[in-house]
């Protein structure tokens, strides 16, 4: 019998996922895409049964029978009554933090993520805001936005220090692509171990110790217990006063009004921020008009082409584990949160 899989999809709406009007047609997942890509896997095609929904719209009725759910989010109450056949929970985005704490998980059921699925566009954008900012673009769109024609010059960046805090699929693909430009590359992980594209590796505990070395910073990690409040006011004030920060991980890891402040009182010379909470950005926000900072609607890492079909490609390599009753790709710890 074929595995039934009930795909979730969200319409767009103020103040959810997706984030903007523009979000939805990226992120949905059709029965037409479901099938192109399914196309490339002919060797499961006749084990797999999706049922394509919107919201929690035929949610309770179709999880009766559902042993795998594609989703962003869920109704989390009482899961094991509402899906007791339910399996395996694959989210589509590489950040779970909106479904923590994780104790509504039933321990039968197997999460993953969307991990590796937005590592080139990742890496494209990391090095674009590292050299944005080593050529002090923050700074001449403000200037423009005040009519101010001021040279400000810079050199190559070679022999730069980039320090990367958290170096998964994100964080480490921009970390090879700007170490290759001669930077010196630092990257900050939970465990120590070595990354590709990385010089030096450094335990979270030592990040007192690199900040100050850093002419870049690049926050790339998740939101978790662990690692909210990480770059708080007293960390933000390590940095050199030439530093340059960009945040492609989440908001809830920085202090974004200690971070306005110095880039008002000039103690760093720019940002380029990703991510927010909320998303979209308040229309009051003191963020529109802090000086030298780029904002950006959270797009650093999403595909707007092919982020579907990465996704379904991920997802469609594990549902092979799945049924061969293999480990899954990415799957999710619930006490770290991911």
């Amino acid at each position: 019998m074929a595995v039934k899989i009930h795909i979730k999809n969200n319409r767009w709406a103020a103040g959810s996922f997706p984030n903007t009007a523009e979000g939805e047609e990226v992120f949905t997942i059709t029965r037409e895409r479901f099938a192109q890509t399914l196309d490339g896997f002919e060797d499961i095609s006749d084990a797999v049964d999706p049922f394509v929904d919107w919201d929690t719209d035929n949610f309770a009725a179709s999880m009766q029978d559902a042993e795998v759910l594609l989703t962003w989010n869920l109704p989390m109450e009482n899961l094991a009554q509402v899906a007791p056949n339910l399996k395996w929970i694959h989210c589509i985005g590489a950040g779970v933090e909106h479904m923590l704490p994780m104790d509504w998980l039933p321990p039968s059921v197997t999460l993953t993520n969307n991990k590796g699925v937005h590592a080139a566009k990742a890496a494209e954008f990391g090095l674009m805001s590292v050299l944005m900012l080593h050529s002090k673009i923050p700074a001449v769109v403000t200037n423009q936005r005040q009519r101010i024609y001021d040279s400000l010059y810079a050199s190559p960046i070679a022999g730069k220090t980039l320090v990367v805090i958290g170096t998964g699929s994100l964080g480490g693909s921009a970390a090879r692509k700007v170490q290759a430009l001669g930077v010196h590359v630092i990257g900050v992980n939970r465990s120590g171990r070595a990354v590709d594209g990385c010089d030096e590796i450094v335990t979270t505990d030592q990040l007192d110790n690199i900040l100050p070395r850093a002419d870049y910073l690049l926050a790339a990690t998740p939101d978790t217990p662990e690692t909210r409040g990480l770059l708080d006011r007293r960390r933000l004030n390590l940095l050199k006063k030439d530093a340059g920060i960009i945040n492609i991980g989440r908001e809830a890891i920085m202090d974004y009004d200690a971070l306005c402040d110095k880039l008002e009182d000039g103690s760093l010379s720019g940002a380029v921020l990703d991510v927010f909470d909320p998303e979209p950005i308040e229309h009051n926000s003191r963020l529109w008009d802090t000086r030298n900072l780029i904002i950006t609607p959270h797009i650093s890492a999403d595909d707007g082409d092919a982020y579907i079909e990465l996704t379904l490609s991920l997802f469609f390599q594990n549902m092979r584990l799945y049924l061969a009753g293999k480990p899954l790709l990415n799957p999710v710890n619930p006490e770290l949160g991911y």
